[in-house]
């Protein structure tokens, strides 16, 4: 199955002209929602800026150009995220990025920070996203705090005799330095302004479930989550093959015209009902505050979700939960603006506090199509919870989110949190194209391409995970 792009001109329409009529459940009447906090654009920016060779200095190989690149103490406006992206969305940095800040308000540097190189977060390359022509090359966004100035050095790795490779020339070209400044967070307008195309399609993606313009989506009981099925928007329309590693299991397809309306279930997937999580409280974007206006109109879905692929964002730990919608406002932005993505890769993002929060636009209920496991992105969600966590153990509250969520989204499409799914590969460095996989239905990034992400100490915690949903839906 192909994924399919639905357009937000209608969907946007179509909920302007139905929502006044449109009853929701009598539960969702409970989620935030203040006329006085709107669906609004937060103002951000990004400073990008050209890295330039780095002379040798005070070393024996004597003075002149090294393949180092990188840029000097710098000052600049402020910007609390930071990362690197380059021309080539298929060429790797093969080597270490290094960053140092200063804080606002601050004469102290803090100490030297390492960014993940690793580029596997992203649109499969024949994807619709990815024949776009837009996509970068980029590391993992870095979550620094507010700062003013700056220092990078990216350094290629060693030429070894396995490799073959040399230093000089070995960094991908085009190398940029990208400076984030998220916004700042919500403030209560006393004239809000009239939302925008773009804010209502992503609201309306979820009036099933909570009101227009709604801030969150409240938590349900297992029996009224139930009901939940019938909005997660699959109808029974077949298309063609489109995408390599295309969406598998049934013919099942999103059908416009269906769009926001309730009894469209799995056609054979098994969902009745009984093995359906309760409902998590989620975080809507206009919660976290997305400027709607940077990702592309319209959605993309797959066929249905079979199998949750578990990430850590690699953007470090020095961040509070107070933060945690600012560095998901950065790293939305890092992604479509620096990284030529069509929106958030993620489907869900959850805090070191246990907050859920929506990720890419389409419908927390829907099969939303990401772009978060390069090869794997058909059929499946992907789940980031906000760190680091190759060393720094994830907490009991992060890991409970990704057993709750699990637990309600797959049971929307009748997997088991504690079997496997079948899925087929669309290319990356663990499996070849056209290959078909029998994965964990709640696997870690590094199960579907080869990476050290989600880092050790949260991949060790998703049999917790499994096993605590597959309670939740009552199996």
């Amino acid at each position: 199955m192909r994924g399919i792009l639905v357009s937000t001109t209608v969907t946007a329409c179509a909920a302007a002209l139905t929502l006044p009529f449109l009853a929701a459940p009598s539960s969702a009447s409970q989620s935030t929602h203040d006329p006085g906090l709107p669906p609004r654009s937060v103002p951000g920016s990004t400073q990008s800026l050209p890295l330039v060779p780095l002379h040798a200095k005070n070393r024996t190989a004597g003075p002149g150009p090294t393949s180092e690149q990188g840029l000097p103490q710098l000052e600049v406006k402020p910007f609390s995220l930071v990362g690197i992206v380059w021309d080539d969305a298929g060429a790797e940095l093969r080597g270490h990025a290094q960053v140092r800040t200063r804080p606002v308000g601050s004469q102290d540097w803090a100490g030297w920070q390492e960014i993940s190189t690793h580029d596997d977060d992203r649109p499969d390359s024949d994807s619709a996203e990815g024949r776009a022509g837009r996509l970068r090359g980029s590391t993992a966004p870095l979550w620094v705090g507010a700062s003013d100035a700056i220092q990078v050095r990216v350094r290629p790795e060693a030429a070894t005799p396995a490799t073959g490779r040399t230093p000089a020339g070995a960094l991908p070209s085009g190398l940029r330095l990208e400076l984030v400044d998220p916004g700042a967070d919500r403030t209560r307008s006393a004239a809000p302004p009239v939302p925008s195309e773009n804010e209502l399609a992503a609201s309306a993606a979820n009036v099933p479930l909570a009101p227009l313009g709604a801030t969150e989506i409240p938590a349900l009981g297992k029996p009224e989550s139930e009901g939940d099925i019938e909005y997660t928007g699959t109808g029974e329309l077949q298309v063609d093959d489109e995408e390599s590693g295309g969406d598998q299991g049934g013919g099942d397809g999103y059908d416009p015209d269906d769009y926001g309306r309730p009894g469209n279930s799995v056609d054979d997937g098994g969902v009745d009902g009984r093995y359906v999580g309760p409902r998590p409280r989620i975080i809507t974007r206009a919660g976290w505050a997305a400027d709607e206006s940077l990702r592309e109109s319209g959605f993309a879905y797959t066929s249905a979700v079979r199998a949750a692929f578990v990430h850590h964002t690699a953007s470090g730990n020095r961040y509070s939960c107070s933060q945690s919608a600012s560095v998901i406002r950065g790293i939305y932005r890092y992604h479509v603006v620096s990284s030529g993505w069509r929106d958030l890769g993620y489907n869900f993002l959850i805090d070191k506090c246990g907050t859920i929060y929506e990720g890419r636009a389409g419908g927390v209920a829907r099969p939303v199509k990401g772009a978060h496991t390069l090869g794997f992105n058909s059929s499946s969600m992907g789940i980031a919870v906000l760190g680091t966590y190759g060393t720094t153990s994830p907490s009991t509250a992060a890991v409970d989110a990704v057993a709750d969520l699990t637990a309600w989204k797959l049971g929307l499409f009748g997997a088991n949190p504690a079997g496997t799914a079948s899925l087929v590969s669309g290319g990356g460095n663990l499996f070849k194209k056209g290959t078909k996989v029998k994965l964990k239905a709640i696997s870690g990034h590094r199960d579907g391409f080869a990476t050290a992400c989600p880092g050790d100490r949260l991949y060790g915690k998703l049999g917790t995970a499994r096993s605590a949903a597959a309670r939740l839906q009552g199996r």
